[in-house]
C-alpha cells in the first residue's frame, strides 16, 4: 500500500477543534502571538500526511510478516525505517499509557444491569407489557 493511494485532500482530515486545542496546550501563551487559521490548516495537512506515511509503511511491514493486524511493533519499525527513531520512545510510552487507561476505565453497563432487577423479574415485566399492549390493540380504537 502506497502513501499516495488516497484520491484527494478532502478524503482525510483531523478535527480542527482538536488540533486547535493541541496547539493551544503546546504553545506557551505569548501576548500578541496567535496561530493563523491557514497555518492550522497546513499543520493538519502535514499531520495527515505524516500519519498516512507511517501507517502505509507499518502496513507494508505487517504484510511482509504475513500479519493481518498492524501492531505497535510495526509502527516502531516504520518510524525507524523512515528516519524517525527519535519518536519511537515517546510513541511506545503513549501506547503503554493508552493500554493502561483502557484497563482502568469504567466498563459500560447496560440497562439490564442498571435496573437492579433480576432477569426473571425483567422478563415478567416484559410479559406484562406485551399482554397489556395486546389487550389495547384487540380493543380497537376508543
Amino acid at each position: 500500500m502506497s502513501d499516495r493511494e488516497f484520491t484527494g485532500a478532502d478524503d482525510l482530515s483531523l478535527p480542527k477543534a482538536t488540533v486547535q486545542k493541541i496547539i493551544t496546550e503546546i504553545l506557551q501563551p505569548s501576548p500578541g502571538v496567535t496561530f493563523a487559521k491557514d497555518a492550522r490548516d497546513l499543520l493538519i495537512d502535514c499531520c495527515v500526511e505524516f500519519i498516512t506515511l507511517i501507517s502505509s509503511e507499518a502496513n507494508e511491514i505487517a504484510e511482509k510478516e504475513a500479519k493481518k493486524t498492524i501492531a505497535t511493533e510495526h509502527i516502531d519499525k516504520a518510524l525507524r525505517e523512515l528516519g524517525f527513531p527519535e519518536y519511537v520512545q515517546e510513541v511506545l510510552a503513549s501506547a503503554g499509557e493508552h493500554k493502561e487507561a483502557l484497563k482502568t476505565r469504567e466498563k459500560k453497563t447496560n440497562k439490564m444491569d442498571q435496573s437492579g432487577l433480576s432477569e426473571a423479574e425483567l422478563l415478567r415485566q416484559q410479559e406484562e407489557l406485551f399482554k397489556s399492549a395486546t389487550e389495547k390493540y384487540n380493543q380497537g380504537p376508543a
